[in-house]
Protein backbone atom coordinates (compact mmCIF):
# COMPACT_ATOMS: atom_id res chain seq x y z
CA UNK A 1 0.00 0.00 0.00
CA UNK A 2 1.80 3.28 -1.28
CA UNK A 3 0.64 6.89 -0.98
CA UNK A 4 1.69 9.41 -3.70
CA UNK A 5 3.65 12.36 -2.93
CA UNK A 6 2.40 15.95 -4.61
CA UNK A 7 4.22 17.17 -7.26
CA UNK A 8 3.09 20.93 -6.79
CA UNK A 9 1.83 22.70 -4.25
CA UNK A 10 -1.43 22.15 -2.22
CA UNK A 11 -3.53 25.46 -0.87
CA UNK A 12 -2.96 25.12 2.95
CA UNK A 13 -6.92 25.09 3.57
CA UNK A 14 -6.95 21.56 1.60
CA UNK A 15 -6.59 18.09 3.50
CA UNK A 16 -3.39 15.94 3.20
CA UNK A 17 -3.64 14.39 -0.14
CA UNK A 18 -1.45 11.56 1.18
CA UNK A 19 -4.52 10.05 2.64
CA UNK A 20 -4.00 6.06 1.53
CA UNK A 21 -6.65 4.79 -0.54
CA UNK A 22 -7.08 1.73 1.76
CA UNK A 23 -8.19 4.76 4.26
CA UNK A 24 -11.67 5.14 3.63
CA UNK A 25 -14.71 7.09 5.71
CA UNK A 26 -15.91 3.76 6.62
CA UNK A 27 -12.68 2.25 8.23
CA UNK A 28 -12.48 5.67 9.83
CA UNK A 29 -15.49 5.87 11.39
CA UNK A 30 -14.47 2.26 12.89
CA UNK A 31 -11.14 3.51 14.50
CA UNK A 32 -12.68 7.14 15.81
CA UNK A 33 -15.45 4.84 17.75
CA UNK A 34 -12.86 3.64 20.01
CA UNK A 35 -12.04 7.38 21.07
CA UNK A 36 -13.94 7.90 24.58
CA UNK A 37 -15.91 10.84 23.98
CA UNK A 38 -19.47 11.44 26.27
CA UNK A 39 -22.44 11.05 24.61
CA UNK A 40 -23.50 14.36 22.90
CA UNK A 41 -20.27 16.29 23.94
CA UNK A 42 -20.34 18.47 20.84
CA UNK A 43 -18.31 18.63 18.03
CA UNK A 44 -14.58 19.96 19.71
CA UNK A 45 -11.74 18.10 17.95
CA UNK A 46 -8.13 18.58 16.77
CA UNK A 47 -6.17 17.68 13.58
CA UNK A 48 -2.98 17.13 13.25
CA UNK A 49 -0.82 17.64 10.13
CA UNK A 50 0.54 14.76 8.05
CA UNK A 51 4.70 15.94 7.99
CA UNK A 52 5.06 15.16 4.57
CA UNK A 53 3.37 17.87 3.09
CA UNK A 54 2.06 20.15 6.69
CA UNK A 55 -1.37 19.91 5.71
CA UNK A 56 -4.62 18.47 7.97
CA UNK A 57 -5.33 14.58 8.11
CA UNK A 58 -8.33 13.34 9.92
CA UNK A 59 -10.44 15.58 13.01
CA UNK A 60 -10.40 13.35 16.43
CA UNK A 61 -13.21 13.81 18.50
CA UNK A 62 -11.49 15.57 22.08
CA UNK A 63 -12.28 13.73 25.20
CA UNK A 64 -12.79 15.71 28.10
CA UNK A 65 -11.10 15.45 31.86
CA UNK A 66 -14.65 14.16 32.38
CA UNK A 67 -14.50 11.13 29.77
CA UNK A 68 -11.11 9.92 31.63
CA UNK A 69 -13.11 9.56 34.71
CA UNK A 70 -15.58 7.40 32.72
CA UNK A 71 -13.30 5.70 31.06
CA UNK A 72 -11.39 4.90 34.16
CA UNK A 73 -14.54 3.76 35.40
CA UNK A 74 -15.59 1.51 32.56
CA UNK A 75 -12.37 -0.28 32.33
CA UNK A 76 -12.48 -0.54 36.45
CA UNK A 77 -16.30 -2.81 36.11
CA UNK A 78 -14.50 -4.60 33.27
CA UNK A 79 -11.32 -5.42 34.56
CA UNK A 80 -12.87 -8.05 37.50
CA UNK A 81 -14.07 -10.29 34.54
CA UNK A 82 -11.21 -9.55 32.19
CA UNK A 83 -8.37 -10.98 35.45
CA UNK A 84 -10.25 -13.98 36.13
CA UNK A 85 -10.03 -15.45 32.85
CA UNK A 86 -6.91 -17.76 32.58
CA UNK A 87 -3.93 -16.18 31.35
CA UNK A 88 -4.19 -18.54 28.60
CA UNK A 89 -7.19 -17.12 27.26
CA UNK A 90 -5.77 -13.10 27.80
CA UNK A 91 -2.71 -14.60 26.06
CA UNK A 92 -4.61 -15.91 23.12
CA UNK A 93 -6.11 -12.22 22.49
CA UNK A 94 -2.79 -11.13 22.23
CA UNK A 95 -1.63 -14.22 20.00
CA UNK A 96 -4.80 -13.09 17.86
CA UNK A 97 -3.69 -9.40 17.67
CA UNK A 98 0.11 -10.46 16.62
CA UNK A 99 -1.05 -12.37 13.64
CA UNK A 100 -3.38 -9.85 12.56
CA UNK A 101 -0.56 -6.87 12.59
CA UNK A 102 1.90 -8.77 10.96
CA UNK A 103 -0.98 -9.48 8.34
CA UNK A 104 -2.00 -6.05 7.97
CA UNK A 105 1.27 -4.43 8.43
CA UNK A 106 1.30 -2.39 5.61
CA UNK A 107 -1.98 -0.25 6.84
CA UNK A 108 -0.20 0.43 10.02
CA UNK A 109 3.21 1.73 8.17
CA UNK A 110 1.07 3.59 6.02
CA UNK A 111 -0.60 5.93 9.10
CA UNK A 112 2.65 6.12 10.77
CA UNK A 113 3.96 7.57 7.97
CA UNK A 114 1.36 9.85 7.43
CA UNK A 115 1.09 11.13 10.78
CA UNK A 116 4.64 11.49 12.09
CA UNK A 117 6.97 11.27 9.02
CA UNK A 118 9.27 8.74 9.50
CA UNK A 119 10.80 6.57 6.68
CA UNK A 120 9.29 3.33 6.17
CA UNK A 121 11.82 1.21 7.54
CA UNK A 122 11.54 3.04 10.70
CA UNK A 123 7.83 1.97 10.81
CA UNK A 124 8.59 -1.51 10.31
CA UNK A 125 10.79 -1.66 13.11
CA UNK A 126 8.01 -0.44 15.29
CA UNK A 127 6.00 -3.45 13.95
CA UNK A 128 8.53 -5.92 14.62
CA UNK A 129 8.96 -4.75 18.10
CA UNK A 130 5.41 -4.70 18.71
CA UNK A 131 5.07 -8.71 17.35
CA UNK A 132 8.11 -9.68 19.45
CA UNK A 133 6.66 -8.38 22.43
CA UNK A 134 3.27 -9.84 22.33
CA UNK A 135 5.09 -13.24 21.40
CA UNK A 136 7.04 -12.89 24.30
CA UNK A 137 4.97 -11.75 27.07
CA UNK A 138 1.71 -14.11 25.71
CA UNK A 139 4.25 -17.44 26.06
CA UNK A 140 6.88 -16.31 29.08
CA UNK A 141 4.05 -13.81 30.93
CA UNK A 142 2.68 -16.05 33.67
CA UNK A 143 5.99 -17.34 33.90
CA UNK A 144 7.30 -13.86 35.37
CA UNK A 145 4.12 -13.68 37.62
CA UNK A 146 4.59 -17.77 38.78
CA UNK A 147 3.93 -17.42 42.84
CA UNK A 148 7.19 -17.83 44.73
CA UNK A 149 7.49 -20.26 47.40
CA UNK A 150 9.05 -18.56 50.39
CA UNK A 151 10.19 -20.44 53.83
CA UNK A 152 7.59 -19.78 56.46
CA UNK A 153 8.11 -18.17 60.24
CA UNK A 154 7.86 -21.66 61.45
CA UNK A 155 9.44 -24.80 59.58
CA UNK A 156 6.92 -27.57 58.50
CA UNK A 157 3.99 -25.84 60.14
CA UNK A 158 3.97 -22.80 58.23
CA UNK A 159 3.98 -21.97 54.30
CA UNK A 160 4.54 -18.83 52.33
CA UNK A 161 4.34 -17.63 49.12
CA UNK A 162 4.25 -14.66 47.10
CA UNK A 163 2.25 -13.77 44.44
CA UNK A 164 1.49 -11.48 42.00
CA UNK A 165 -1.92 -9.58 41.90
CA UNK A 166 -3.11 -7.10 39.00
CA UNK A 167 -3.19 -3.57 40.18
CA UNK A 168 -6.65 -2.59 38.61
CA UNK A 169 -6.28 -0.42 35.60
CA UNK A 170 -3.05 0.92 34.16
CA UNK A 171 -2.83 4.17 32.42
CA UNK A 172 -0.63 5.19 29.30
CA UNK A 173 1.15 8.33 27.95
CA UNK A 174 2.71 7.89 25.37
CA UNK A 175 4.74 9.96 23.06
CA UNK A 176 3.98 10.35 18.76
CA UNK A 177 7.64 9.21 18.16
CA UNK A 178 6.36 5.60 17.81
CA UNK A 179 2.45 5.95 18.19
CA UNK A 180 2.30 1.94 17.71
CA UNK A 181 5.44 0.88 19.77
CA UNK A 182 5.22 3.40 23.07
CA UNK A 183 1.16 3.16 22.42
CA UNK A 184 0.51 -0.67 22.50
CA UNK A 185 4.49 -2.27 23.37
CA UNK A 186 3.73 -1.55 27.06
CA UNK A 187 -0.31 -2.52 27.01
CA UNK A 188 0.56 -5.48 25.74
CA UNK A 189 2.13 -7.18 29.38
CA UNK A 190 0.21 -4.84 31.01
CA UNK A 191 -3.32 -6.30 30.57
CA UNK A 192 -1.86 -10.07 30.18
CA UNK A 193 -1.23 -9.43 34.01
CA UNK A 194 -4.74 -8.36 34.57
CA UNK A 195 -4.98 -5.07 34.33
CA UNK A 196 -7.38 -3.06 32.10
CA UNK A 197 -6.04 0.08 30.89
CA UNK A 198 -6.56 3.96 29.53
CA UNK A 199 -4.14 5.09 26.66
CA UNK A 200 -3.58 8.68 25.85
CA UNK A 201 -3.81 8.65 22.21
CA UNK A 202 -0.98 11.89 21.44
CA UNK A 203 -2.31 14.37 19.44
CA UNK A 204 0.12 14.12 16.33
CA UNK A 205 -0.58 10.60 15.84
CA UNK A 206 -4.02 9.75 17.38
CA UNK A 207 -5.11 7.27 14.20
CA UNK A 208 -2.16 4.61 14.70
CA UNK A 209 -3.60 4.09 18.47
CA UNK A 210 -7.13 3.73 16.98
CA UNK A 211 -5.99 1.81 14.54
CA UNK A 212 -4.08 -0.29 16.83
CA UNK A 213 -7.53 -0.53 19.44
CA UNK A 214 -9.71 -1.59 16.54
CA UNK A 215 -7.32 -4.22 15.79
CA UNK A 216 -7.26 -5.41 19.19
CA UNK A 217 -10.72 -5.71 19.14
CA UNK A 218 -11.11 -7.82 16.12
CA UNK A 219 -8.57 -10.01 18.18
CA UNK A 220 -10.94 -10.78 21.05
CA UNK A 221 -10.28 -7.76 23.62
CA UNK A 222 -13.57 -6.63 25.46
CA UNK A 223 -14.72 -3.26 24.45
CA UNK A 224 -13.63 -1.57 28.28
CA UNK A 225 -10.66 -3.41 28.88
CA UNK A 226 -8.80 -1.06 26.95
CA UNK A 227 -10.14 2.75 26.66
CA UNK A 228 -8.90 5.52 24.32
CA UNK A 229 -9.42 8.71 24.94
CA UNK A 230 -7.99 12.03 22.88
CA UNK A 231 -6.96 15.57 22.98
CA UNK A 232 -5.18 17.96 25.16
CA UNK A 233 -1.97 16.51 26.55
CA UNK A 234 -1.59 18.30 29.87
CA UNK A 235 -5.81 18.70 31.37
CA UNK A 236 -6.31 14.45 30.05
CA UNK A 237 -3.09 13.29 31.16
CA UNK A 238 -3.40 15.31 34.32
CA UNK A 239 -7.25 13.35 34.81
CA UNK A 240 -5.60 10.03 33.74
CA UNK A 241 -3.07 9.74 37.09
CA UNK A 242 -5.99 11.17 39.13
CA UNK A 243 -7.49 8.29 38.74
CA UNK A 244 -6.10 4.93 37.67
CA UNK A 245 -3.51 2.83 39.91
CA UNK A 246 -0.70 2.95 37.44
CA UNK A 247 1.07 5.51 34.86
CA UNK A 248 3.41 4.21 32.43
CA UNK A 249 4.92 7.08 31.16
CA UNK A 250 6.63 8.16 27.98
CA UNK A 251 8.18 11.54 27.22
CA UNK A 252 10.33 14.25 28.07
CA UNK A 253 12.24 14.84 31.33
CA UNK A 254 10.75 17.96 32.13
CA UNK A 255 7.13 16.00 31.67
CA UNK A 256 8.47 13.03 33.59
CA UNK A 257 8.84 15.43 36.72
CA UNK A 258 5.34 16.66 36.89
CA UNK A 259 4.05 13.10 36.20
CA UNK A 260 6.17 11.54 39.25
CA UNK A 261 4.96 14.84 41.63
CA UNK A 262 1.73 14.09 40.66
CA UNK A 263 1.73 10.16 40.95
CA UNK A 264 3.74 10.45 44.38
CA UNK A 265 0.52 12.58 46.04
CA UNK A 266 -1.96 9.75 44.97
CA UNK A 267 1.24 7.02 46.34
CA UNK A 268 0.15 5.33 43.24
CA UNK A 269 3.48 3.78 41.43
CA UNK A 270 4.82 5.05 38.19
CA UNK A 271 7.17 3.95 35.64
CA UNK A 272 9.07 7.17 33.61
CA UNK A 273 11.46 6.52 30.01
CA UNK A 274 12.47 9.84 30.07
CA UNK A 275 15.05 11.97 27.97
CA UNK A 276 18.46 10.99 27.16
CA UNK A 277 21.48 12.88 25.48
CA UNK A 278 23.20 9.51 24.31
CA UNK A 279 27.31 8.92 24.09
CA UNK A 280 28.79 6.59 21.55
CA UNK A 281 32.69 5.56 22.52
CA UNK A 282 34.98 4.55 19.41
CA UNK A 283 38.00 3.10 21.45
CA UNK A 284 41.29 3.29 19.57
CA UNK A 285 41.10 -0.59 18.13
CA UNK A 286 37.45 -0.09 16.56
CA UNK A 287 36.54 -1.25 13.24
CA UNK A 288 36.00 2.36 11.70
CA UNK A 289 33.44 0.91 9.04
CA UNK A 290 31.43 -0.85 11.57
CA UNK A 291 31.68 2.09 13.66
CA UNK A 292 30.68 4.41 11.65
CA UNK A 293 27.28 2.70 10.09
CA UNK A 294 26.54 2.02 14.01
CA UNK A 295 26.96 5.68 14.89
CA UNK A 296 24.23 6.76 11.53
CA UNK A 297 22.24 4.00 12.08
CA UNK A 298 21.12 5.23 15.89
CA UNK A 299 21.69 8.88 15.26
CA UNK A 300 19.66 9.81 12.26
CA UNK A 301 16.94 6.43 12.48
CA UNK A 302 13.59 7.67 13.44
CA UNK A 303 15.01 11.54 11.98
CA UNK A 304 16.63 11.35 15.38
CA UNK A 305 13.47 11.22 16.78
CA UNK A 306 14.02 8.37 19.69
CA UNK A 307 14.77 8.51 23.34
CA UNK A 308 17.88 5.69 22.76
CA UNK A 309 19.39 7.68 19.21
CA UNK A 310 22.96 8.77 19.89
CA UNK A 311 24.16 12.82 20.18
CA UNK A 312 27.28 12.62 21.32
CA UNK A 313 30.12 10.80 19.31
CA UNK A 314 33.64 10.66 21.45
CA UNK A 315 35.90 9.07 19.22
CA UNK A 316 39.85 8.60 20.36
CA UNK A 317 42.47 11.11 18.94
CA UNK A 318 44.38 8.55 17.55
CA UNK A 319 41.61 7.43 15.39
CA UNK A 320 39.41 11.04 14.95
CA UNK A 321 40.64 11.90 11.49
CA UNK A 322 39.83 8.94 10.06
CA UNK A 323 36.64 8.34 11.63
CA UNK A 324 35.34 11.64 10.51
CA UNK A 325 36.21 11.12 7.23
CA UNK A 326 33.97 7.36 6.92
CA UNK A 327 31.15 9.18 9.02
CA UNK A 328 30.51 11.72 6.57
CA UNK A 329 30.86 9.32 3.68
CA UNK A 330 28.17 6.84 5.21
CA UNK A 331 26.18 10.09 6.19
CA UNK A 332 26.31 11.65 3.04
CA UNK A 333 25.18 8.16 1.55
CA UNK A 334 21.60 8.52 3.54
CA UNK A 335 18.86 9.10 1.18
CA UNK A 336 16.88 11.75 2.92
CA UNK A 337 12.73 12.02 1.29
CA UNK A 338 9.36 11.41 2.18
CA UNK A 339 8.46 8.03 0.22
CA UNK A 340 6.01 5.56 1.45
CA UNK A 341 8.31 2.93 0.46
CA UNK A 342 11.60 1.68 1.70
CA UNK A 343 13.57 3.80 -0.78
CA UNK A 344 14.65 6.43 1.96
CA UNK A 345 16.56 6.53 4.83
CA UNK A 346 16.52 9.36 6.50
CA UNK A 347 12.64 10.82 6.80
CA UNK A 348 10.97 14.03 8.01
CA UNK A 349 11.03 15.40 10.96
CA UNK A 350 6.99 15.09 12.95
CA UNK A 351 6.17 19.01 12.74
CA UNK A 352 6.92 22.39 12.50
CA UNK A 353 7.19 22.89 16.44
CA UNK A 354 10.17 20.11 15.91
CA UNK A 355 11.56 21.74 13.22
CA UNK A 356 12.01 24.94 15.28
CA UNK A 357 13.59 23.58 17.93
CA UNK A 358 16.46 21.39 15.37
CA UNK A 359 17.22 24.48 13.52
CA UNK A 360 17.15 26.96 16.73
CA UNK A 361 19.61 24.48 18.24
CA UNK A 362 21.94 24.35 15.41
CA UNK A 363 22.29 27.69 14.38
CA UNK A 364 22.72 28.34 17.97
CA UNK A 365 25.64 26.18 17.69
CA UNK A 366 27.37 27.70 14.16
CA UNK A 367 27.12 31.06 16.16
CA UNK A 368 28.92 30.50 18.99
CA UNK A 369 31.57 28.68 16.54
CA UNK A 370 30.87 25.14 16.31
CA UNK A 371 32.03 23.91 13.21
CA UNK A 372 29.06 21.81 10.29
CA UNK A 373 31.11 18.58 8.80
CA UNK A 374 27.54 17.64 7.07
CA UNK A 375 24.16 19.13 6.41
CA UNK A 376 23.47 21.88 9.06
CA UNK A 377 20.41 22.98 7.54
CA UNK A 378 16.55 21.97 6.69
CA UNK A 379 15.87 20.54 3.21
CA UNK A 380 12.82 22.56 2.13
CA UNK A 381 12.93 21.30 -1.39
CA UNK A 382 12.57 17.61 -0.07
CA UNK A 383 9.59 18.64 2.38
CA UNK A 384 8.28 21.44 5.07
CA UNK A 385 10.05 19.79 7.74
CA UNK A 386 13.05 17.68 6.62
CA UNK A 387 16.39 18.58 8.21
CA UNK A 388 19.76 17.21 6.66
CA UNK A 389 21.42 14.71 8.65
CA UNK A 390 24.14 16.84 10.63
CA UNK A 391 27.41 16.32 11.99
CA UNK A 392 28.99 19.00 14.43
CA UNK A 393 32.70 19.61 15.58
CA UNK A 394 33.55 22.16 18.16
CA UNK A 395 30.43 21.96 20.15
CA UNK A 396 31.00 23.61 23.56
CA UNK A 397 29.24 24.35 27.37
CA UNK A 398 28.11 27.43 26.34
CA UNK A 399 26.07 25.76 23.46
CA UNK A 400 22.56 24.72 23.99
CA UNK A 401 22.45 21.24 22.45
CA UNK A 402 25.84 20.36 24.55
CA UNK A 403 24.19 18.47 26.92
CA UNK A 404 20.27 19.63 25.98
CA UNK A 405 18.67 16.86 24.30
CA UNK A 406 18.03 17.67 20.28
CA UNK A 407 15.56 14.83 19.17
CA UNK A 408 16.77 15.60 15.68
CA UNK A 409 19.06 14.08 13.25
CA UNK A 410 22.20 16.49 14.74
CA UNK A 411 25.11 14.69 16.21
CA UNK A 412 28.25 16.11 17.65
CA UNK A 413 31.42 14.89 17.93
CA UNK A 414 34.28 15.27 20.68
CA UNK A 415 37.92 13.75 20.79
CA UNK A 416 39.38 11.42 23.85
CA UNK A 417 43.14 11.31 24.53
CA UNK A 418 41.95 7.76 26.61
CA UNK A 419 39.41 5.16 27.81
CA UNK A 420 39.08 7.49 31.34
CA UNK A 421 38.77 10.46 29.24
CA UNK A 422 36.08 9.25 27.09
CA UNK A 423 33.99 7.28 29.89
CA UNK A 424 34.55 10.91 31.56
CA UNK A 425 33.12 12.71 28.66
CA UNK A 426 30.21 9.84 28.15
CA UNK A 427 29.00 10.55 31.86
CA UNK A 428 28.56 14.36 31.75
CA UNK A 429 25.30 15.58 32.55
CA UNK A 430 22.34 14.07 34.19
CA UNK A 431 20.91 11.83 31.98
CA UNK A 432 21.66 8.53 31.23
CA UNK A 433 19.47 6.27 29.39
CA UNK A 434 21.77 4.59 26.53
CA UNK A 435 25.31 4.47 25.53
CA UNK A 436 27.38 2.68 23.10
CA UNK A 437 31.23 1.39 22.68
CA UNK A 438 32.54 0.32 19.49
CA UNK A 439 35.86 -1.70 19.77
CA UNK A 440 37.17 -4.85 18.70
CA UNK A 441 38.08 -5.98 22.35
CA UNK A 442 35.11 -7.04 23.14
CA UNK A 443 35.92 -8.09 27.05
CA UNK A 444 37.79 -4.53 26.98
CA UNK A 445 34.51 -3.01 26.56
CA UNK A 446 32.33 -4.99 28.29
CA UNK A 447 34.74 -3.86 31.55
CA UNK A 448 33.73 -0.57 30.42
CA UNK A 449 30.28 -0.68 30.46
CA UNK A 450 29.17 -0.75 33.89
CA UNK A 451 31.38 3.00 34.23
CA UNK A 452 29.35 4.23 31.83
CA UNK A 453 25.85 5.74 33.50
CA UNK A 454 23.15 4.32 31.35
CA UNK A 455 20.91 1.81 31.40
CA UNK A 456 21.64 0.21 28.51
CA UNK A 457 25.08 -0.15 26.42
CA UNK A 458 25.53 -1.37 23.05
CA UNK A 459 28.99 -2.96 22.22
CA UNK A 460 29.60 -2.59 18.36
CA UNK A 461 25.66 -1.73 17.67
CA UNK A 462 24.58 1.88 18.13
CA UNK A 463 20.97 1.34 20.20
CA UNK A 464 18.78 -1.43 18.61
CA UNK A 465 20.29 -4.52 20.20
CA UNK A 466 19.36 -3.41 23.38
CA UNK A 467 15.89 -2.30 22.49
CA UNK A 468 15.87 -5.46 20.48
CA UNK A 469 16.53 -8.07 23.79
CA UNK A 470 13.38 -8.21 24.92
CA UNK A 471 13.76 -10.77 27.90
CA UNK A 472 16.07 -7.92 29.20
CA UNK A 473 14.86 -4.42 31.11
CA UNK A 474 15.17 -1.31 29.17
CA UNK A 475 15.10 1.82 31.02
CA UNK A 476 17.24 4.99 32.34
CA UNK A 477 19.64 5.58 34.97
CA UNK A 478 19.63 9.83 36.83
CA UNK A 479 17.49 12.03 34.92
CA UNK A 480 16.20 9.50 31.86
CA UNK A 481 13.57 8.03 34.23
CA UNK A 482 12.36 4.99 37.01
CA UNK A 483 11.91 1.65 35.77
CA UNK A 484 11.94 -0.96 33.20
CA UNK A 485 10.50 -1.98 30.12
CA UNK A 486 10.71 -5.42 28.74
CA UNK A 487 11.59 -8.31 31.09
CA UNK A 488 10.37 -9.80 33.76
CA UNK A 489 9.94 -5.85 34.97
CA UNK A 490 8.28 -5.14 32.01
CA UNK A 491 5.27 -7.21 33.58
CA UNK A 492 5.65 -6.89 37.20
CA UNK A 493 5.83 -3.27 37.12
CA UNK A 494 1.81 -3.17 36.24
CA UNK A 495 1.30 -5.83 39.56
CA UNK A 496 1.70 -5.65 43.38
CA UNK A 497 3.23 -8.41 45.71
CA UNK A 498 1.30 -10.51 47.65
CA UNK A 499 2.44 -12.61 50.42
CA UNK A 500 -0.08 -15.83 51.40
CA UNK A 501 0.53 -17.31 54.97
CA UNK A 502 -0.64 -20.44 55.90
CA UNK A 503 -0.63 -22.42 59.24
CA UNK A 504 -1.17 -25.99 59.65
CA UNK A 505 -1.73 -25.83 63.46
CA UNK A 506 -3.28 -22.63 63.82
CA UNK A 507 -2.06 -19.51 65.61
CA UNK A 508 1.89 -19.96 66.40
CA UNK A 509 2.75 -19.00 70.35
CA UNK A 510 2.83 -20.52 73.21
CA UNK A 511 0.97 -23.44 73.79
CA UNK A 512 -1.63 -23.62 75.84
CA UNK A 513 -0.64 -23.98 79.78
CA UNK A 514 2.71 -23.15 78.87
CA UNK A 515 4.28 -20.65 80.73
CA UNK A 516 5.41 -17.29 78.38
CA UNK A 517 8.98 -17.92 80.14
CA UNK A 518 9.16 -21.85 79.07
CA UNK A 519 8.60 -20.66 75.45
CA UNK A 520 11.03 -17.90 74.83
CA UNK A 521 13.92 -20.19 76.59
CA UNK A 522 12.99 -23.12 74.13
CA UNK A 523 12.73 -20.46 71.48
CA UNK A 524 16.00 -19.08 72.17
CA UNK A 525 17.76 -22.29 72.79
CA UNK A 526 16.61 -23.15 68.66
CA UNK A 527 18.40 -19.99 67.67
CA UNK A 528 21.01 -20.66 68.70
CA UNK A 529 20.97 -24.23 67.32
CA UNK A 530 19.64 -22.45 63.58
CA UNK A 531 23.03 -20.06 64.08
CA UNK A 532 25.19 -22.80 64.49
CA UNK A 533 23.62 -24.95 62.06
CA UNK A 534 24.26 -22.20 59.48
CA UNK A 535 20.61 -22.22 58.82
CA UNK A 536 19.13 -18.90 57.23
Amino acid sequence: MTATLPTESTDAAQASTLRPAWVTDARVASWLRWVCTSAGAGTASRTALAPYDALPTIAVPDSTVEDVAAAVDAARHAQAAWSALPYSARAEVILRFHDLLVERQDEIMDLIQWEMGKARFHAWQEVLQVANLARHYARHGEAYLKPKKVRGAVPVVTSAKEVRVPKGVAGFISPWNYPLYMGVGDLIPAVLAGNAAVGKADPQAPLSMLWARALMAEAGMPEHVWGVVAGDGPSLGEALIDHVDYICFTGSTATGRIVAQRAARRLIGASLELGGKNPSIIRADADLDVAARGVVDASFANTGQMCIHLERIIVHTDVYDEFVVRLRAVTAAQTVGQTFDFSSQVGSLASAAQLEKVSRQVADAVAKGATVLAGGGPRPEVGPYVFAPTILEGVTDDMELCLGETFGPVISIYRATDDEDAIAQANRGKQGLSASIFSKDIAAAEAMAPRIRAGSVNINDGASLAAGSIEAGMGGMGESGLGKRHGSDGITRFTNAQTIVSSKVGPVGPPPGTPVEKFIAMANKQLVVLRRLRVR
